[in-house]
């Protein structure tokens, strides 16, 4: 499985990305890559929304890194910095976009954070490397408004 032994296996891509966030977050002294992405693999079968109450704290943390790691991966990519936004209601539904100048290189609807999470690193992986895809293209569709010029 990709990602047991830690070091640098994913280099250069999305996950080498989302895993240098998550140690800049909280240390992950110790930790193999694999554990430090493990929050973020959960099987649907364990997706199950709460009874009551709002959702974890930690749920939107992770949201936010995720996504702050396509930005950089994006940023990496382009050399065009990427602000992340995220707008989340107590609910568990919310908004994130990315900012690249005047661009908006990615907007997404959040329903049910509280399922948030992918069936596997490798669909992990694939996500945010698509996301990363179609963020690079905008920014190399519009680069003038990319960089904010007028």
């Amino acid at each position: 499985m990709i990602g047991v032994t830690g070091g640098d296996a994913y280099a250069g891509g999305f996950l080498g990305e989302l895993v240098r966030r998550f140690r800049e977050a909280d240390g992950g002294e110790g930790e193999s890559d694999f554990q430090l992405l493990a929050p973020l693999v959960v099987p649907r079968s364990r997706r199950a929304a709460p009874l009551s109450g709002a959702p974890d704290p930690e749920v939107f943390w992770r949201i936010d890194v995720f996504h702050a790691a396509v930005g950089a991966a994006i940023e990496r990519r382009t050399g065009v910095h990427c602000e992340p936004m995220l707008r989340m209601h107590h609910d568990g539904f919310g908004r994130v976009v990315l900012i690249a100048g005047r661009l908006v290189v990615l907007s997404r609807t959040l329903r049910d954070v509280i399922a948030f999470g992918f069936d596997s690193v490798e669909a992990l992986a694939e996500a945010g490397e698509r996301l990363v895809a179609e963020g690079v293209e905008l920014i190399e569709r519009f680069p003038d408004v990319a960089r904010g010029a007028p």
